[in-house]
């Protein structure tokens, strides 16, 4: 699920999701720029480093080449996937090394001394320690004791099917288990931000183990990857949630076709945004047999977005009054993009909110380095995106009215993604207005959005968690599946 930030926040894809806190900014990193100075001792060359943050580690990796000018470099981020990022602004003034990365709030600082840099990473009021060598940094081995080891005692076949509808083809795991018959299957949809078909993030494969402990079970699982992502086609910049939904409806067509599967006991199980799409393809599909909601949202996006900003606020110490200033500032910008539906109208308007917004706060903290005009132009960037205008804009409520097939709903007590109470009571009373009898809701206490057994339900925490996702909320969709 992402959360999405617009004024004083950053964006974190998966589960992606997109968040404002050190570690998910520590996943957003963009841009760092070196420019040095000319010392005694050689900058050159290239230099590993190792941030840890709330067990968390990130790789980070920097080469810097000596050209004609003074230097030049790019950034590695092995573990975030990116790679050759350009380096644009630094300063060296023996033993002094200082990188910045004004637009993010970063700044590291450090001494070279016997071909090494010892020093201090910082990033929005975080300090880090994180020194550089020569030496190359191994991927830090990730305990993750959920994760399946092969061999399966399951078959687990690779596939391709396609959406007719969004031109795409899917690819994906579908797994089966090994004795004759046909069996009851669940499409498993992921969470917001390019997924792959384990739904994979800071470590964890959540949509591996949901698939492994089903199908141990006798419950066939298909999985696959986004569209655009790992060997699956088409484009996920464009996409909003309900593209996302023709992809699950094309899961489903395919399901149909397998002789091992029970036609009648297809379900959707979607975690996130996934929980959004599974009543949109169930509201418009009676083959739908059954939908599990893991975190799905029952409140309209704009809603849910301001109550996630100020949950993961809190919970990282974000004073009460940057926070009421978030709210009423998004709060704005989020109503004109509802009340607004044509495109360049739209543009215009959120334009000049947000220089309005700049000239009434000539003092709120801007990005160090950046203009005004720069930073309206990263908001923007924000903002005027497929995915995120359709999902300020929609409600979710309409499509579970017409949800008639079974549903189990779950979030968990400490998710400060998506707050239990009112997502719950919502999906609740959309569910009732369906006149629908085979509802089964449940909250499970000290879990997070994830439904990892955590401490206070922060973001910052899923990747020091060594649970994947909590046995006991496996057991019980298992038991319900078996149960319909």
């Amino acid at each position: 699920m992402r959360l999405y930030g617009c004024f004083g926040t950053a964006n974190f894809g998966n589960f992606g999701d997109q968040i404002t806190n050190s570690m998910k900014q520590l996943l957003s990193i963009l841009f760092l720029g070196v420019s040095i100075s000319l010392g005694a001792q050689d900058i050159t060359g290239q230099w590993n480093g190792l941030l840890k943050v709330q067990g968390m580690q990130i790789r980070l990796v920097f080469h810097i080449d000596k050209k004609d000018a003074g230097f030049t470099g790019t950034m590695d981020s092995p573990d975030q996937g990116a790679k050759g990022i350009p380096l644009s602004s630094v300063q060296f003034e023996s033993p002094k090394l200082t990188l910045r990365l004004d637009a993010a709030q970063i700044e590291y600082t450090g001494e070279l001394k016997d071909d090494q840099v010892t020093g201090t990473f910082k990033q929005a009021g975080l300090s880090l320690p994180m020194d550089l060598k020569r030496e190359a940094i191994e991927k830090p081995v990730v305990r993750r004791p959920q994760e399946p080891v092969k061999p399966y005692p399951y078959v687990a076949e690779e596939v391709v099917f396609e959406n007719p509808k969004g031109n795409n083809k899917l690819a994906g795991t579908l797994t089966l288990p090994k004795k004759e018959g046909k069996f009851p299957a669940v499409i498993l949809i992921s969470g917001s931000g390019p997924q792959n078909r384990d739904e994979e993030l800071l470590g964890h494969k959540p949509f591996l183990v949901i698939a492994d402990y089903l199908t141990r079970n006798g419950i066939a699982v298909l999985r696959y990857d986004d569209r655009g992502n790992g060997q699956s086609t088409g484009d996920f910049k464009s996409a909003t949630t309900a593209d996302f939904a023709t992809d699950a409806g094309a899961a489903l067509a395919y399901l149909k076709t397998r002789k091992e599967i029970d036609p009648k006991k297809i379900g959707l199980c979607g975690h996130s945004e996934g929980g959004v799409i599974a009543p949109i393809v169930a509201a418009g599909n009676k083959s739908v047999g059954f939908i599990i909601l893991l975190a799905g949202t029952g409140i309209p996006g704009d809603q849910l977005l301001l109550m996630q900003q100020e949950l993961v606020g809190k919970a990282n110490g974000m004073p009460e009054e940057d926070l009421a200033i978030t709210r009423k500032l998004n709060s704005e910008a989020f109503e004109l993009i509802k009340k607004i539906n044509e495109p360049v109208v739209l543009k215009d308007s959120l334009q000049f909110f947000l220089k309005k917004i700049m000239k009434e706060n000539p003092t709120m903290d801007r990005p160090k380095g950046m203009t005004d005009d720069q930073l309206i132009a990263q908001q923007m960037e924000t903002l005027i995106n497929p995915w995120v205008l359709y999902f300020l804009r929609y409600d979710p409520f309409p499509a579970l009215t017409k949800v008639r097939c079974p549903v189990l709903a779950l979030n968990g007590e400490k998710d400060l993604q998506v707050p239990p109470k009112e997502n719950l009571a919502a999906i609740e009373k959309a569910l009732k207005k369906a006149r629908n009898k085979h509802v089964t809701i449940r909250e499970f206490s000290g879990l997070n959005h994830l439904f990892q057994q955590c401490t206070t339900g922060s973001p910052d925490e899923y990747a020091g968690i060594e649970q994947t996702i909590s046995p006991e909320v496996l057991k019980v969709i298992s038991d319900w599946i078996q149960g319909l």
